[in-house]
């Protein structure tokens, strides 16, 4: 079984993508210098706001979520995955994580990359102001 989700945001000047741990979108539309993790602001949807069906699917140990991040042509995919524990009930934020912590906010554990491994030319282009398209493919073995 496989959903799919997109979001579209934007960059920020104080985008910096430093984070060691997390990286984040954001329904709000102002950042500063201390959210080192967020890579787009302004997000047309927050984790509440997905679709029932693509919660439920990640909301199990199974769950694997690619989420593809693109940017004036440039492109990364992470690999995370889903949880039990997931709610996906926060209406602003989404976090990805390298680590296996859950809250309301967190969209994939276990992610391969983190704001500070991101690609720095997707950092700068973000930073610039460029449109964010993040789509989130969910997955889980039938």
């Amino acid at each position: 079984m496989e959903i799919e989700e997109e979001i579209i945001c934007c960059g920020h000047p104080n985008i910096r993508g430093l984070h060691r741990t997390t990286f984040e979108v954001t329904c709000e539309d102002d950042l500063s210098l201390q959210g080192d993790c967020i890579i787009g602001v302004s997000a047309d949807k927050g984790a509440a706001d997905l679709g029932d069906d693509f919660r439920s699917l990640l909301a199990d140990d199974s769950a694997t979520l690619i989420t593809r991040l693109e940017a004036e042509g440039i492109i990364c995919e992470i690999l995370s995955h889903g949880s039990s524990g997931m709610t996906l009930d926060h209406p602003t934020d989404l976090v990805w994580r390298r680590s296996d912590f859950v809250c309301g906010r967190t969209i994939g554990i276990g992610s391969d990359y983190v704001a500070r491994t991101l690609p720095r030319d997707l950092i700068r282009v973000l930073s610039e102001g460029a449109e964010l398209r993040v789509l989130l493919i969910a997955s889980r073995p039938d």
